[in-house]
C-alpha cells in the first residue's frame, strides 16, 4: 500500500537559518507540525529515517544520497525522501516515489511553495497511472508488468467487476488476445490467469464488508479465525475488506475493536432498530431476544449498503457474514474557470488528469487537452448538445468509468451541474468541482464592483421566458443590487440588453457606472467603461459580461492611475 501523506509522520532535516525558514513555510503548506531534526545532517537524517514515514531533507541532493545510502533496505519499508533545495525552487523525490509517497509529497510542496516538482519515476514522467498508487492493496510482479505498459507491449486487463480505474494506455485492454503481461482487479483471493509465465499484478479494491456479531468477551483471535475461514471458504481476499460492521451494542467490544485495528479498517455499528428493518435470509429469535434485532452479522452488512454474498457462518461465540459494495463509477463535473490556465484550480486539474473519459463542449476540451493522461477517451460536441453530452457522461460513469465533464466558469452557475443532477445519477458517485466564475473574474478585472450585495441574471430567453426575466430585473432594480448580466447580446437577440438597462435605469442615477468585459482572462480581453447614459449595447456580444452598478457604485482611480469600478462595502470605519 502507498503511504498517505495526510496522516504520515513527516520529519524535516535542517541545518541553517534559511532551511529553518523553509521548514516553517512547509508546515504552513501542510497545515500541521512536522518533526524537526536540526543540526548536523549526519545525525539528523539517520534519526529521521528510524522514526518517520516521510522525510524532507533541506540538504543538497548529493549529500542526502550519501547519508541515506547505507540505510536503504526495501522500497516497501524505507521512508520516502524529498529533497528541497535551499532556495525552495525544487522538490525532488529521492527514494520512495510511489510506495513511500515521496512523489505525492513533492507535488504538494511544489504547489504550496511555488516550486517545481522533479519527478523521475517513469510512470509519472510519461503521465501514466502507477498500479501501486491506486490506493488499493496489490501483489505480484509490479516491475515487469509496469515495464510492459511503458514499453507499449500488449497487457491484458481483467476486472471481475467494473471498478473504476484511471486512464490506461491503449496497449492495456480487456480484450487483449496475446498479452505479454496481466493486470487483475478483483476482490477474489485469486483472479483469472492469462498465462502461467506472464508477469502479473493483482489489485484488490476495497469492496468487501464483514458483518460480525459475538458474545461478550470473544477474543480477537477467535474472531480473526472465523473471519479468515469465512473469506477463504468463499474465495475472497482479506485485502479487499473495507470495514467491519456490527450492532451498536458492540461498538466497544474489545475483540472487534482490536480486530478492526489489526486489519486497518473502521468498525461501523448500527442501532438495533435499523438492523431489525433489514430483510435478512436467516433471522434468529434468540438473537432478537438478546440484542433487539433478529440479525446482527447479515443485517449489518445490508445496513451498510452492501449486497450479501456470504450468508452468516456460526461458531459457539460469533457469527460472520460477508457483503460486497457494488462498484460505482464516478462523474466529476468540473469548472475550468474563465479561461486562463492559472485560474484552473488544483482540484479541477486533478479531476482532469485522472479521468478515464473526458466529456465537454469542444472548445473547452481543447483548452485542457494537454492535461489529459495517455489513454483518456474524449467525447466532445458543439453548442446546443448539452443534453447529449450529459447523458453520455452519466452512461459512461454507470459502466464503472471515471468520467470528467468539463465546462467553463463554475459548473453550478449557468453550466452543467444542474442538468447532470436533473437527469438523474442513480448508481454513480457525483463530484461537483467548483471553478472561478466569469463574474468573479470580471469583478477582479474591473476593480471591486461586487463589493456589496449583487445579483446575477442571464438575459438569454432560450430557457427562461422574457416576462420572467423582466420581473427579475425589476426586483433587482428595486432592491438596488449591483447586477451582473450573462448572455447579454447575440446576433439575433439585440433588444434584451437595452431593455434591461432601461429597467435598471428607472431606479438609479443616470451616471451609474456600467461596464463590460469581453473574453475575460483570455488573449482577446477588452474592457469597456461607461455609465447608464453613455453605454453602447452594440459593443457587447455573447462573450461579454455586463456589470451594472448600484446607486452607490462609483468609478475611482487605483494607485497605478487605472480607472476602476467600486461598490463600497459600507464599513463603519471608512469615511463617507
Amino acid at each position: 500500500m502507498t503511504r498517505d501523506v495526510a496522516v504520515a509522520r513527516i520529519g524535516q532535516v535542517t541545518n541553517s537559518p534559511a532551511t529553518r525558514q523553509h521548514a516553517d513555510r512547509i508546515e504552513r503548506v501542510l497545515g500541521r507540525d512536522t518533526v524537526r531534526f536540526d543540526g548536523p545532517a549526519s545525525d539528523g537524517l539517520p534519526a529521521a529515517w528510524q522514526s518517520c514515514d516521510l522525510i524532507i531533507s533541506h540538504l543538497a541532493l548529493g549529500a542526502t544520497t550519501r547519508i541515506i545510502a547505507p540505510l536503504l533496505a526495501s522500497k516497501t519499508q524505507d521512508p520516502g525522501v524529498v529533497v528541497v533545495d535551499e532556495a525552495g525552487r525544487f522538490a525532488v523525490p529521492l527514494v520512495g516515489g510511489h510506495s513511500g509517497a515521496a512523489n505525492a509529497l513533492a507535488r504538494l510542496l511544489a504547489d504550496g511553495l511555488g516550486a517545481t516538482p522533479v519527478l523521475t519515476t517513469a510512470t509519472d514522467a510519461l503521465g501514466l497511472p502507477a498500479l501501486d498508487t491506486l490506493g488499493w492493496p496489490w501483489s505480484g510482479d509490479l516491475a515487469r508488468t509496469t515495464r510492459a505498459i511503458l514499453d507499449g507491449r500488449p497487457v491484458r486487463l481483467d476486472r471481475t467487476s467494473a471498478w473504476p480505474l484511471p486512464p490506461l494506455p491503449d496497449n492495456v485492454a480487456e480484450d487483449c488476445a496475446a498479452p505479454e503481461a496481466q493486470i487483475v482487479v478483483t476482490d477474489l483471493a485469486t483472479g483469472p490467469v492469462a498465462g502461467p509465465d506472464l508477469p502479473r499484478v493483482v489489485v484488490h479494491p476495497r469492496s468487501l464488508v464483514a458483518g460480525m456479531g459475538c458474545n461478550r468477551g470473544t477474543s480477537e483471535a477467535q474472531l480473526a479465525t472465523l473471519l479468515t475461514e469465512t473469506l477463504d471458504g468463499a474465495g475472497l481476499s482479506r485485502d479487499s475488506l473495507a470495514a467491519l460492521v456490527s450492532a451498536g451494542v458492540k461498538a466497544d467490544e474489545p475483540g472487534l475493536v482490536a480486530l478492526a485495528a489489526t486489519l486497518g479498517v473502521p468498525l461501523v455499528t448500527y442501532a438495533a432498530e435499523r438492523l431489525a428493518d433489514q430483510p435478512v435470509p436467516h433471522p434468529s429469535p434468540v438473537v432478537d431476544g438478546h440484542v433487539g434485532t433478529p440479525s446482527v452479522a447479515e443485517a449489518a452488512v445490508l445496513a451498510h449498503g452492501a449486497d450479501l454474498v456470504v450468508d452468516k457462518r456460526r461458531t459457539p461465540d460469533a457469527t460472520c457474514a460477508i457483503g460486497r459494495i457494488a462498484p460505482r463509477g464516478r462523474l466529476s463535473v468540473v469548472g475550468l474557470g474563465p479561461g486562463a490556465r492559472d485560474l484552473v484550480t488544483p482540484r479541477a486539474r486533478q479531476a482532469i488528469t485522472s479521468a478515464a473519459v473526458l466529456v465537454g463542449y469542444a472548445p473547452y476540451v481543447e483548452q485542457v487537452r494537454d492535461l489529459l493522461s495517455p489513454g483518456t477517451e474524449v467525447y466532445s460536441s458543439g453548442m446546443g448538445t448539452e443534453e447529449a453530452r450529459t447523458a453520455y457522461a452519466i452512461a459512461r460513469a454507470r459502466e464503472g468509468r471515471q468520467v470528467t465533464l468539463v465546462c467553463s466558469g463554475d459548473p453550478a452557475l449557468y453550466a452543467m451541474a444542474s442538468p447532470v443532477l436533473e437527469q438523474g445519477t442513480d448508481g454513480i458517485d457525483v463530484d461537483i468541482v467548483p471553478g472561478v466564475t466569469a463574474s468573479l473574474a470580471v469583478s477582479a478585472i474591473l476593480g471591486a464592483p461586487l463589493g456589496h450585495d449583487h445579483v446575477t441574471l442571464s438575459l438569454s430567453d432560450l430557457h427562461t421566458d422574457w416576462p420572467t426575466i423582466e420581473r427579475r430585473l425589476r426586483a433587482a432594480a428595486e432592491g438596488d443590487f449591483v447586477v451582473v448580466l450573462y448572455n447579454p447580446r447575440s446576433r439575433t437577440r439585440t433588444t434584451q440588453l437595452p431593455r434591461a438597462l432601461e429597467i435598471l435605469g428607472a431606479h438609479r442615477p443616470h451616471d451609474t457606472p456600467v461596464a463590460a468585459v469581453h473574453e475575460a482572462c483570455r488573449p482577446d480581453q477588452r474592457t469597456y467603461l461607461a455609465t447608464l447614459d453613455t453605454f453602447d449595447p452594440t459593443r457587447v456580444d455573447m462573450n461579454s459580461l455586463v456589470v451594472v452598478g448600484s446607486s452607490t457604485t462609483r468609478y475611482t482611480t487605483s494607485g497605478a492611475g487605472r480607472r476602476v469600478m467600486v461598490t463600497p462595502r459600507d464599513y463603519t470605519w471608512m469615511p463617507a
